[in-house]
C-alpha cells in the first residue's frame, strides 16, 4: 500500500477554468464549514458540486481526507458514470457510495449545483423516527416539505439511483431513513444553508423528543405562513448574505481551503 501519511497536492488553479476554480474554492469552503459545525463523520460522506461548463461532470472529495483538510486543489473531478476525469494527485480514490448518491441527483436534477450528505447523530435520530421531521421550530418550518427515502443498505446499487431521485422530487432536502440527511441547492451557499437549517431542526426535534414532555406543534396556518416568509424572493436568496460572513470565518480559522 502506498504511504498516504503525507499529502502532496499540486495546485490546480492554472489547470482549470476560472469558473471551475471558483467552484472548487467554494466547495472546499463548504467541506471546512461542515467540519466546523460538527456535521462531518471521519472521512465518510460527501459534498459535490457540478463543474461549470462541463456537462455531466462534478467535483467530489478524495476518499481518505478529512473535511478540515480539503482544499480547492484536492477535489477530484468525475463524470456521471463514476469515471475519473481529473485526479488531484492525493493517492486516494473516491467513495463508490458517494458516486451513486451524488451522480443520481446531479443527473436527475439539472437545477442542482451542489449536493450535501451527512450522518450526524441528530440527523440519524430523526431519520429513525416514523413521524419524520416535525414543524416544531422555525428551522423546521423553513421547509415546505422534505423527501423521504427508505433504507436499502449502503448506497452502492446503481438501481437505487432512480428511487433516490424520485423520492427527492422537487424538494431542497431529503431524509434518508435510518441513514442521514441530504440537501441540495442551486449554489453551494444555498445547499450549505439548507443543510445547516435542516440539521438544527433535527437537533431541536431530537432534544425535544428526548425530554419526554408533550410536544407543542404549531397549527397548520402558522406553519404555512412561516414557510412562505422564508421562501426565496420574500427577502433575499438563500445563502446570499450568510456566505460572505462564513468565508470570513474560514479565513480566520481554516485559511488553507483556497490552496
Amino acid at each position: 500500500m502506498s504511504d498516504l501519511s503525507q499529502l502532496q497536492i499540486g495546485s490546480m488553479r492554472e489547470r482549470v477554468s476560472r469558473d471551475e476554480w471558483d467552484t472548487r474554492v467554494n466547495l472546499a469552503a463548504c467541506y471546512r464549514l461542515v467540519h466546523h459545525y460538527g456535521m462531518d463523520d471521519l472521512v465518510y460522506n460527501h459534498i459535490s458540486a457540478r463543474v461549470p461548463g462541463e456537462e455531466g461532470r462534478f467535483l467530489i472529495n478524495p476518499y481518505g481526507m478529512t473535511y478540515d483538510e480539503i482544499t480547492a486543489s484536492s477535489l477530484v473531478k468525475i463524470d456521471f458514470d463514476g469515471k475519473l476525469v481529473q485526479d488531484s494527485g492525493t493517492g486516494y480514490g473516491i467513495n463508490h457510495a458517494g458516486f451513486v448518491i451524488h451522480s443520481a441527483i446531479h443527473r436527475g436534477r439539472p437545477d442542482v449545483a451542489c449536493v450535501i450528505h451527512t450522518h450526524t447523530p441528530a440527523g440519524m435520530a430523526v431519520s429513525a423516527m416514523k413521524c419524520g421531521l416535525l414543524p416544531l421550530t422555525q428551522n423546521a418550518m423553513f421547509f415546505s416539505g422534505v423527501g423521504y427515502h427508505g433504507y436499502e443498505g449502503p448506497a452502492v446499487d446503481l438501481d437505487e439511483q432512480k428511487r433516490l431521485v424520485s423520492d427527492l422530487g422537487n424538494h431542497e432536502a431529503m431524509i434518508l431513513c435510518n441513514h442521514g440527511l441530504l440537501a441540495v441547492g442551486r449554489t453551494i451557499a444555498e445547499a450549505f444553508v439548507t443543510m445547516y437549517w435542516l440539521e438544527r431542526a433535527c437537533q431541536a426535534q431530537a432534544l425535544a423528543a428526548a425530554s419526554g414532555k408533550e410536544l407543542n406543534v404549531p397549527g397548520e396556518e402558522v406553519v404555512r405562513t412561516t414557510n412562505e416568509r422564508y421562501k426565496p424572493g420574500q427577502r433575499r436568496r438563500i445563502g446570499e448574505l450568510e456566505w460572505t460572513g462564513l468565508l470570513r470565518l474560514l479565513e480566520r480559522r481554516y485559511p488553507g481551503f483556497r490552496e
